[in-house]
């Protein structure tokens, strides 16, 4: 494989950079100045993708799900993703933490009490008559755990590995378009390239804009608990300013200081939050809940996973599956690189395991233990939880600790504590997709150019503003169902790229060395 990239990069800057930002640039003109309008196209997108596309997306992800667990047991599990003698940067510990935090971050606070309470009312698997009952509890705590599970872990895990494996192994830049080079060659260095990573871009913008939105809403209702800051989207669009300059000032100064240590002092806030949760929650319901979750997800999700409704005219998978999938897919990318860049000298089987199921089963202990405390509330306490989610999905965490009854100082400082991780969530998932995005535009350097960093770094702030601004959680949502199409095209590409090189590689390539942490 060719490694003379460098003439080529010189020139491949501007032609990036002023593509994707025209793009982006271009969006965010287009919805501000007739948002009602704008409103009204994006939703007709996410009509069609969720009516008569459904399929796609569920095939896609019950796929990459396969290919993950292929790998894991195929004879390719020892190859170095780098050369033989590389060893890993970062321990386990830093690593797992910036896994976690790029890949669901913001997300699963707002989502981990929310919508359980949304399943636990009505679902396409329930029957009515059970509605708000135990057993109504058990399959909405399984297609919370189902949404955010292995099936999302494990298209970042594919995606993921196959850059890194180019990059580190082949000598390719850590761009999209080096996992399309099985297929096309040196073209990937033209227009080809231009493309998949292109798409890579705007689906990375429209990926990390969801979430920063659903940050922004729930670190204003945080604000509105402790403070009380009125919850308005004025409010929202100030938070998102603010916290992008501090994620911008991060973002520059790289990976090795501001996201590392931002990354690791968040899985201390979450571990903090979650032993706080647990030791002053409903404790034994909350075990029972874990066991009982974790075996009815492993055999009962595989068939959910695979239903695809057919009343064409029912919302619910379109506003929550196919909404997962999109946004999953629409991360892959930002994901895919960011793991790639911190993953160097891993063996393929280390890595596909560490991404499938370290951040899976810390997402079923987080959504077991907030759910749980949410649903034992309903049940057998005095209720409250439905009725705030109903009212306002993005009060539904601080009101399951308010109606914890923890008293005057810990409520608060819960509360607080959860704050706190909104901002810092905040600030890592939009450092980390910054540094993506530059990379990608810089045709793989992992040290982009600072004008780059505050260019992005800023857009992406943005485009989650004006989200917010042209229809809320709604256009949030439809944002990450349309970007995900077309870069699915990419991800089929590049796992096809990704195994026929593998099956290239010498039966006996095996590393030199063992991991050391």
């Amino acid at each position: 494989m060719s490694n003379q990239t460098s003439g080529f990069l010189a020139g491949a800057h501007p032609v990036m950079a002023i593509g994707s930002a025209l793009l982006v640039l271009g969006f965010v003109i287009f919805t501000i100045v007739d948002p009602q309008y704008a409103d009204s196209v994006y939703n007709s997108a996410k009509n069609y993708i969720s009516s008569e596309l459904a399929w796609y997306y569920i095939g896609l992800m019950n796929v990459f799900l396969l290919l993950s667990l292929y790998l894991v047991f195929s004879r390719f599990g020892s190859i170095r993703l780098g050369a033989d003698d590389d060893q890993p940067q970062f321990g386990l510990f830093a690593w797992f933490s910036m896994l976690f935090g790029a890949g669901i971050g913001i997300g699963i606070l707002f989502y981990s009490i929310a919508e359980p309470m949304a399943h636990f009312q009505a679902n396409p698997f329930l029957d009515p008559a059970l509605s708000m009952t135990p057993e109504a509890a058990t399959i909405a705590m399984r297609i919370t755990v189902m949404h955010w599970g292995l099936h999302g872990w494990a298209l970042y895990a594919v995606l993921g590995l196959s850059l890194t494996y180019f990059a580190y192994r082949k000598g390719l830049p850590l761009a999209i378009r080096s996992s399309l080079y099985p297929i096309f060659g040196e073209r990937i260095y033209g227009p080809i390239g231009f493309i998949a990573d292109l798409l890579a871009v705007i689906g990375t913008v429209f990926g990390i804009a969801t979430s920063l939105g659903l940050g922004a809403q729930q670190m204003n209702a945080g604000l509105n608990y402790l403070l009380g800051m009125d919850i308005a989207i004025s409010n929202q669009m100030i938070l998102i300013a603010g916290i992008s300059i501090i994620a911008t000032i991060s973002v520059l100064t790289g990976v090795n200081r501001g996201i590392r240590i931002l990354s690791v002092f968040n899985m201390r806030l979450t571990l903090l939050i979650l032993a706080l949760f647990f030791i002053f929650g409903p404790t034994g319901y909350q075990l029972n809940s874990l066991f009982n979750n974790s075996i009815d997800y492993l055999l009962n999700a595989p068939a959910m996973a695979l239903w695809v409704d057919p009343d064409k005219a029912n919302p619910w998978q379109g506003w929550w599956t196919i909404f997962y999938w999109g946004w999953w897919i629409a991360w892959s990318p930002f994901v895919a690189v960011f793991i790639a860049r911190i993953s160097r000298g891993r063996t393929l089987r280390e890595f596909v395991l560490g991404v499938l199921l370290a951040p899976t089963a810390l997402a079923l202990l987080w959504i077991t233990i907030f759910g749980s405390t949410g649903m034992y509330i309903e049940l057998f306490g005095g209720g409250g939880v439905v009725e705030a989610v109903n009212q306002d999905t993005t009060t539904a965490l601080f009101k399951t600790i308010d109606l914890m009854n923890l008293g005057q100082w810990l409520t608060p400082l819960m509360a607080g504590i959860c704050t706190i991780m909104l901002v810092t969530y905040f600030v890592t998932s939009a450092d980390s997709a910054t540094l993506v995005i530059c990379t990608l535009i810089s045709m793989g350097d992992e040290e982009p150019a600072p004008r780059f960093r505050i260019f992005w770094g800023l857009a992406v702030g943005a485009v989650a503003a004006v989200l917010l601004y042209a229809g809320g959680l709604k256009a949030l949502q439809t944002a990450s169902i349309v970007a995900a199409l077309p870069f699915s095209i990419v991800l089929i590409m590049a796992a096809f790229g990704l195994f026929k090189s593998l099956y290239a590689e010498p039966a006996s390539s095996k590393p030199k060395v063992t991991t050391q942490e």
